[in-house]
């Protein structure tokens, strides 16, 4: 005799997370009415039991809302608008909509991202913010019932997902090499923040071309620092206080070189008279600063638009190899008046002869 699996029901999920079957319905339909202990036992009693809502709908993997998430760490953020507006226009040329998740607390984030899943809203996952618990990730998915999941902008080490990354580390090192090709030997470096992927790509990157050169790289050149303005003016007051100072910054983004540069200002120095200055990203503010700076351009609108694409290419089952696919978009240098060569040593001053009256 054929034994024929059950369907697993509302009712098997209410039984396993002992609650009632309005309240999965609620948790499913309008998570943010369910507390977030709940969720997360109703959220683990979907996966076990491998429920999934509107079943007949869902089978054959025949999705119908036709939309996609995208999760970002700041909306706020202007380095993410022409992303943003890349995957939006590409969703649309392909028939999909776009929904925007913002700030994701790392510890919730996974089972955040799972209701929008489990309540039918979206289809496939582009995510921008590295910083996701990978545990979570890799549970939403897995099986029974995989999401479909596009890495982009920023790489979660050892993680099986496809990626759309920019070259931060070589396009560090060619930023820094500018800066020597111009004669500058003492290099500084304001990074990024503690724990983030491209903070560590951009500062190897930074170490690599300052080593190939055989230039020395002091500890405290290497300056903390954040991808925000504020931590680029905080970087200044600390530069200040070296003895032997750099002639030269690379910074891990614009929006900190342009604080750092507006921070030397305040303490009476100028760029690149005093200090030449890279950053970045080349976020519209870059070209509209005074002096204009100069800056690594990463193709952000491209990065958008391919994430999108290969997103719904998974959605609808066009890329069906386990393997990760993992592309690298190169960066561009645009030189503007941030950089110059070096100042001159100054030379000790000579001693007037004396003049003497006869």
């Amino acid at each position: 005799m054929t034994l024929v699996k059950k369907t697993p029901t509302i009712q098997d999920v209410a039984r396993f997370a002992n609650v009632s079957t309005a309240t999965v319905s609620r948790a499913l339909s309008s998570p943010e009415r369910v507390s977030e202990q709940t969720r997360a036992r109703i959220s683990e009693a979907v996966r076990v039991t491998g429920y999934t809502p509107n079943q007949s709908a869902r089978s054959l993997r025949q999705r119908t809302a036709r939309t996609i998430l995208v999760a970002l760490p700041d909306i706020g953020n202007s380095f993410f608008s022409v992303i943003l507006d890349a995957v939006e226009r590409e969703a649309a040329s392909r028939g999909y909509g776009v929904l925007v998740a913002n700030r994701f607390p790392r510890m919730d984030s996974g089972l955040r991202m799972r209701d929008y899943f489990l309540s039918n809203r979206v289809d496939g996952l582009l995510l921008l913010d590295g910083s996701v618990d990978l545990e979570q990730l890799m549970m939403l998915t897995g099986d029974p019932t995989p999401v479909p999941l596009i890495v982009a902008c920023e790489e979660i080490p050892n993680a099986p997902f496809h990626t759309v990354k920019t070259d931060n580390g070589y396009a560090a090192e060619r930023a820094t090499r500018h800066l020597i090709d111009l004669g500058h030997r003492r290099i500084g470096h304001i990074r990024g923040p503690d724990g983030n992927v491209l903070t560590a790509e951009r500062e190897q990157g930074y170490a690599r071309a300052m080593q190939a050169a055989g230039l020395p790289i002091c500890p405290e050149w290497v300056l903390a620092g954040g991808f925000e303005m504020e931590a680029g003016r905080a970087a200044a007051g600390r530069f200040i206080s070296i003895a032997d100072r750099p002639t030269a910054i690379f910074a891990a983004n614009d929006e900190s070189a342009v604080g750092f540069i507006s921070g030397l200002r305040q303490h009476g120095l100028d760029c690149p008279d005093d200090v030449s200055v890279v950053g970045f990203d080349d976020l519209v503010l870059a070209a509209h600063i005074w002096p204009p700076l100069t800056t690594m351009r990463q193709p952000r609108a491209a990065l958008g638009r391919i994430a999108a694409g290969a997103l719904i290419d998974l959605i609808e089952g066009e890329r069906r190899s386990r393997v990760p696919m993992h592309m690298v978009l190169s960066s561009e240098m645009i030189v503007r008046g941030t950089t110059a060569r070096p100042p001159a040593p100054t030379a000790p001053a000579s001693l007037s002869p004396a003049l003497v009256v006869r």
